[in-house]
């Protein structure tokens, strides 16, 4: 298909606005808010593959499961990581289905669970640090490290939690598909929830109980099918300095040795905006032409140029 192929990552904001919008008809309600924009962006010609958070949706299972677990049996991470891909491709469906249908457009939506492969010896699996899942007295806490082996670690005067392992993706085990897919016209929903992390023995597949970033997964996938544009959409308009400070400076435009530096500086804090930094820089050194950073509702206006932050080579 001719045009040009964007890879689009939406943050949790797009789906859960705030913790009183959590039900799954308000995660519909925040899916088709930014999907009238993301039919905005393939009315201007683009090839959309779409990608997605998932970690609130996992925890919802994981709670239930760990609740009903007097009358049935738990369900393990990695078949968390697919049950949300499903539900979570299917709301990004129908809201696009219904979309295109008012605009006239003659596309259509397909969601691929997706398997991606990580390194059985990447370091992470010695160092488990992504915390998944509810909040536990410490009690309660070390009766699932004795009982399940788990890995449980006290987070931020909170409470105590499960941490995961959070290995590098390798390879996209569906890429042809989707690149088929998109070759063909459709409008991939793809590696959600940064895929469900497998671990390949002897030419097997096998799933781990791990999280994979969602944005490093998005920016592989973004590669491997050498899509032109990575465009993270997340809580923010633009990308800033001294974000949060009376000295804060909103960013138009980085190049990537800017942006190299100004991570280097600490600009760009843990587990929000730095991992979403790394992803992008990952793409543009493996050759991707530019990346953009915006919030969904800005997706149209920013691909204008009018806001968000471009970030090239």
């Amino acid at each position: 298909m001719d045009g040009k192929v964007a890879v689009v990552a939406i943050g949790g904001n797009s789906l859960i606005k705030d913790k009183q919008h959590r039900t799954v008809p308000d995660q519909f309600n925040a899916t088709r808010e930014t999907c009238v924009h993301i039919a905005g962006m393939i009315e201007q010609g683009w090839n959309v593959v779409i990608t997605h958070g998932n970690g609130p949706q996992v925890g919802f299972i994981l709670l239930r499961s760990e609740m009903a677990s007097h009358v049935l049996h738990d369900v393990p991470l990695d078949s968390c990581g697919a049950d949300t891909q499903g539900a979570i491709g299917y709301m990004i469906q129908q809201s696009l289905y219904n979309e295109f249908s008012k605009r006239g457009i003659d596309r259509a939506a397909v969601t691929v669970v997706t398997q991606v492969a990580v390194d059985a010896n990447d370091p992470a699996f010695q160092r488990p640090s992504k915390p998944i899942g509810p909040f536990y007295d410490k009690e309660k806490a070390m009766m699932f490290k004795e009982d399940q082996g788990w890995d449980v670690v006290e987070d931020s005067g909170r409470g105590w939690r499960r941490v995961v392992p959070s290995p590098l993706p390798q390879r996209i085990v569906e890429r042809d598909a989707i690149k088929g897919l998109v070759d063909r016209g459709f409008v991939v929903i793809g590696v959600g929830g940064g895929g469900i992390p497998v671990i390949e023995e002897n030419g097997q597949l096998k799933g781990v109980a791990a999280v994979i970033d969602k944005d490093y997964a998005s920016s592989l996938l973004a590669t491997s099918i050498g899509a032109e544009l990575l465009l993270i959409s997340t809580a923010v308009e633009r990308v800033a300095l001294n974000f949060g400070k009376p000295n804060q400076q909103w960013l138009d435009r980085m190049t990537l040795a800017e942006t190299r530096r100004y991570l280097e500086e600490g600009h760009f804090a843990p587990g929000s905006m730095e991992p979403k930094i790394r992803a992008i820089m990952g793409f543009l050194e493996r050759g991707g032409k530019k990346a953009l950073i915006t919030s969904p509702e800005c997706i149209e206006r920013a691909l204008a140029g009018e806001t968000g932050t471009w970030i090239v080579p």
